[in-house]
């Protein structure tokens, strides 16, 4: 039986939304009451849609505190904080620090989305981080003035990624931010991403997904927009409206980002099969995208952790990879061969280790797990990092515009050289999943 921290009851599919969201041009808000200009944040203030602002989720952290053990454990001072807003992109900037202790602060928002590292601060030191964060809800408004609606999956009502306001969540060693100040930013250009549970923002520990860890490497230059789910195939994708929903935001200078062949290889339907509806999706992707001025870019499946007798990675994916190579090749377009790397990545760190870039943990490792963690397809918060430098190198080889906004931190990336899992460090989340996400 699924066993989840907290069930949130989140609104979705909303088509009208509080003034004060539909209005917001920038707001500043204050923990610490240094800026007096700022809206101050008062320990009491908990988010309603009314007052538009304020703490949420503290009675899952609480629970969550609740339950945890010895290796599952929730840094002091976490906290989430929401604010409505309509549908788009936001330039965050948070400023991090405090005049009473040190720092250690990480900073994700919305499902997972990791934006700021365990940033170091001294007593009284303060340090100021902008990124961009994409928002968005169900509604879909269409050319014609007319609304349709995503149809997502039941599970998906209780993510952060379908609802009416901006969630960041404040982790870290020793989360230390004074304030958050949010302002619209829909002039950047927008990587959308499409795909599957290997793409998607893992809202639950100890999964995770390279769409959710990209955010990492770019500046407040660049939104990233993940719409991938989990068992999805580029049919269903498409059949769900979530294509369609993001063909009615896109814009000139954006790129589309497509991962499928995981789940696509499991249709039986008539019709069916890589060289045919496979194909056929894609190319329905790579002209909704050119008719919109977006760059299409395709990445290939990643690889199963599957090894054969002499520790080599085996093929599961059939000719599903080779598909969309073809189609690649047919329509020009872009395509990263995440395939091949990650074959190299799971050879590099061999039959033992490799599971550490995988949801591979013991019984009782999270609460409520009774059984242990055997997955060879998902990754956990390592894999994910790693393979999101992996995409990171797939756009550098392309030599896309995009580049000139990777952070200054970010250093290239080798898959047969990855970094040490051992020195990885994760700070968890109190959502917790002990059943996997769907999808093989």
């Amino acid at each position: 039986m699924r066993h989840i921290i907290s069930l949130l009851v989140l609104s979705v599919a909303t088509l009208s939304q509080p003034l004060h969201a539909q209005s917001i041009l920038s707001r500043t808000y204050s923990f610490d009451a240094r800026d007096k200009s700022a809206i101050q944040v008062k320990p009491t203030d908990v988010f309603t849609p009314e007052q538009g602002y304020g703490y949420d989720f503290q009675s899952v952290i609480a629970e969550a505190r609740k339950a945890q053990n010895e290796t599952f454990h929730l840094s002091d001072g976490i906290f989430y904080f929401s604010v409505a807003v309509p549908d788009g992109n936001y330039k965050v900037t948070v400023t991090l620090g405090s005049k009473k202790a040190k720092g250690n602060t990480t900073v994700r928002a919305e499902s997972r989305r990791l934006f700021m590292q365990n940033e170091e601060t001294k007593k009284g030191e303060f340090k100021t981080c902008s990124f961009i964060v994409n928002k968005r809800n169900t509604t879909i408004l269409l050319p014609d003035g007319k609304t349709d609606y995503v149809r997502i999956k039941k599970r998906e009502e209780t993510k952060m990624n379908w609802d009416d306001k901006l969630t960041i969540e404040v982790n870290g060693d020793a989360p230390a931010v004074s304030s958050v100040r949010i302002e619209p930013a829909n002039d950047v250009p927008t990587l959308w991403l499409c795909g599957n549970s290997t793409v998607v923002d893992q809202d639950y520990e100890p999964w995770a997904s390279w769409g959710q860890m990209i955010t990492r490497w770019f500046t407040d230059k660049v939104a990233v927009a993940n719409y991938a789910e989990s068992g999805e195939t580029a049919t269903s994708f498409i059949g769900a409206g979530r294509l369609k929903k993001i063909v009615s935001l896109m814009k000139e200078g954006d790129y589309i980002f497509m991962e499928f062949g995981h789940n696509d290889q499991k249709e039986k339907r008539p019709g069916s099969g890589a060289f045919y509806n496979y194909a056929y999706a894609l190319k329905q992707f790579v002209d909704e995208a050119r008719a919109k001025g977006v760059t299409p870019i395709f990445v290939t499946p990643t690889q199963r952790r599957s090894f054969d007798k002499v520790g080599k990675i085996q093929e599961t994916h059939a000719n599903y990879p080779e598909a969309m190579r073809w189609v690649a090749k047919d329509l020009g377009v872009q395509l990263i061969e995440l395939h091949d790397m990650t074959r190299t990545f799971y050879e590099t760190l061999g039959v033992e280790d490799s599971k550490h870039a995988l949801v591979h943990y013991p019984a009782h490792t999270y609460p409520g797990q009774m059984t242990a963690f055997q997955d060879n397809t998902h990754f956990n918060p390592y894999g994910a990092f790693e393979i999101s430098k992996m995409i990171v190198e797939g756009m550098k080889s392309l030599n896309l515009p995009i580049m000139e906004h990777l952070r200054s931190d970010y250093t290239s990336f080798n898959p047969s050289k990855p970094d040490d899992w051992k020195t990885f460090h994760w700070n968890d989340g109190p959502f917790i999943d002990i059943i996997k996400p769907d999808g093989n």
